[in-house]
């Protein structure tokens, strides 16, 4: 057994996870057998819930739809999906109730879409009913809401939803257990080492991850987990790829073990206001500044000037989110502005006296302050 001081330190550190389980993991033909599987999964989040606060993002209502059905191929049509995600959901949380009442504590299920999240009266209520049940000592089971989500409100794959909660409720660490036993680097098409821990996702690194999904059962391949690191690192926590084929890999987890991929980040961790605008708000417009003002946001952490403004695409009001874009279209920075888009175009270029002379009121200095501004980081 090989430990590894980084997974050490990072697992004896932590107080909150978040474990995701992919649909391959659940799949079975045979209902005892995914019953036995859910039982083995939920014996390993018992030892996880003896020192930590565990939320689990859980897969497999299609699968289980599948299972219950007969059908032998994932289909492609919605409605056929969202009718099999209604059959399956049922099933599978009378089996996680079940098997989390063997261990003492009963499990609730939160069914969500991206607009639940993204909606800020709806992520907050998300985000209370999730504190609310780790405090009761109840298991939270997310998953995305199947039956009703579609291309334009859906998360796309649970890796991806996974990390979204971690970082909505500020989990130390993301597990993403997965088919795989972590991300291996790709010489001319062919896998060969595996990368124990990686602290930065390079281009070189999102190269090696195409190709890797697999249609039966789940959507997303090591392409959609790399977006997934990218966000827990960015908020300034750590995401884990293990392989849970045995679910008592959780046991070489806690024990610090070298397996799978570690993403480490040593950024500072994102306030909840930063999140907010970093992961779950869309721009309504765009604000193109030039070389000047994208060194003093980048590189000197400072605010947004209208000085430094080019150009302003949009229509937006005062407190709206837009994007802060170099010259050459590179989005920057998110952030709230303090002025509407018309406003922003009549003081473009201009400095704070001369935009009260233009105005005739009292102004702000900065046109997004960086208390509510959010770096975007390089390659989204």
């Amino acid at each position: 057994m090989k430990i590894d001081q980084a997974r050490k330190q990072i697992i004896d550190g932590a107080e909150r996870l978040v474990l995701k389980v992919g649909s391959r993991l659940l799949a079975a033909d045979d209902p005892d057998a995914r019953r036995q599987r859910i039982e083995q999964l939920i014996g390993q989040v018992a030892k996880l819930r003896e020192r930590f606060e565990v939320v689990l993002v859980s897969s497999g209502a299609i699968g289980a739809g599948m299972a219950m059905t007969g059908a032998v191929k994932r289909p492609a049509d919605v409605a056929r999906l969202q009718g099999l995600a209604a059959i399956g959901q049922s099933r599978l949380m009378a089996l996680y109730e079940n098997a989390c009442q063997q261990h003492g504590f009963h499990c609730g299920q939160l069914l969500l879409s991206r607009d639940d999240v993204k909606e800020r009266k709806r992520h907050l209520n998300v985000r209370n009913c999730l504190r609310a049940l780790l405090t009761d000592n109840v298991l939270p089971i997310v998953n995305e809401n199947d039956t009703v989500s579609v291309d334009e409100i859906r998360f796309g794959d649970n890796d991806l939803l996974a990390a979204l909660v971690a970082t909505m409720i500020r989990a130390d660490l993301t597990i993403l257990l997965t088919t795989v036993d972590g991300f291996y680097r790709r010489d001319d098409g062919e896998f060969t080492d595996r990368l124990s821990v990686i602290d930065e996702i390079t281009d070189e690194i999102r190269d090696m991850a195409q190709g890797t999904g697999d249609q039966l059962y789940s959507t997303g391949g090591m392409v959609s987990k790399l977006n997934a690191a990218e966000i827990t690192l960015a908020a300034g926590e750590h995401l884990w790829i293990a392989d849970g084929t045995d679910f008592a890999v959780v046991d070489r987890i806690l024990a610090g073990e070298d397996i799978g991929s570690l993403f480490r980040t040593t950024r500072p961790r994102m306030s909840g206001p930063k999140r907010w605008l970093a992961f779950f708000t869309e721009s309504s417009g765009e604000l193109i500044v030039d070389e000047g003002a994208v060194k003093a946001v980048c590189e000197g952490g400072h605010s947004l000037l209208p000085s430094g403004l080019i150009r302003v695409e949009g229509e937006f009001g005062k407190g709206d989110t837009v994007a802060v874009c170099a010259p050459d279209g590179r989005r920057i920075a998110l952030g709230m502005t303090n002025y509407s888009a018309a406003e922003l175009n009549q003081i473009k270029g201009l400095r704070s006296p001369q935009i009260r002379e233009l105005l005739h009121q009292d102004t702000y200095e900065e046109a997004i302050h960086r208390d509510n501004m959010v770096l975007v980081p390089a390659g989204q």
